[in-house]
């Protein structure tokens, strides 16, 4: 995904459609356009992992319109970083609630609680993010895959261990 993007914001909207064979898509809403490059950057199946990325995906273009990012065409570098910010940060959230669903961590009962923490959870994955890619950027370091998966496996790790402390502390308040 990161790559598209730097080639869109490089080359432009329709020459990087064009080179995934997606031309048909050039100068279709920007809702459009990632929906239909939704099977291209997460295909359908496979493991809970790819399905984790694909539902990431799906949230981060439901979210576009609220980010201000309407115009594929037009799109800045800073509007890419906040795009891949988005997705990494709906691709964590959504692997801590899978681990929450398999009972690797557990929230409290009360719902507003429960809330509260996965807004908080949010904010700190968000700000974590964003602080990594200008981190990279600011040392000029190229944002390979490898460095990608690299501070978002870090940062899941850290938000993982907030999840942890959270749940630890409303067990033993109940």
């Amino acid at each position: 995904m990161l790559a598209f993007l730097s080639d869109a914001t490089r080359r432009g909207a329709a020459e990087a459609l064009r080179a995934l064979n997606f031309g048909e898509l050039a100068g279709r809403p920007i809702e459009e356009i990632f929906l239909g490059l939704v099977d291209y950057v997460c295909p359908d199946g496979g493991t809970i992992d790819e399905g984790i990325a694909r539902e990431a995906f799906i949230e981060t273009i439901a979210e576009l319109a609220s980010a201000g990012i309407t115009d594929f065409d037009g799109l800045t570098f800073d509007q890419m970083q906040t795009v891949f910010e988005l997705y990494a940060t709906n691709a964590i959230e959504a692997r801590l609630c899978n681990d929450i669903g398999t009972k690797i961590v557990t929230l409290p009962s009360d719902s507003r609680q429960a809330a509260l923490i996965q807004a908080q959870l949010n904010d700190f994955i968000r700000r974590a993010v964003a602080d990594s890619l200008t981190s990279a950027r600011a040392a000029a370091t190229s944002l390979t895959l490898d460095r990608v998966l690299a501070f978002v496996e870090g940062i899941y790790e850290q938000a993982f261990g907030i999840l942890q402390i959270m749940g630890e502390a409303e067990a033993e308040g109940a």
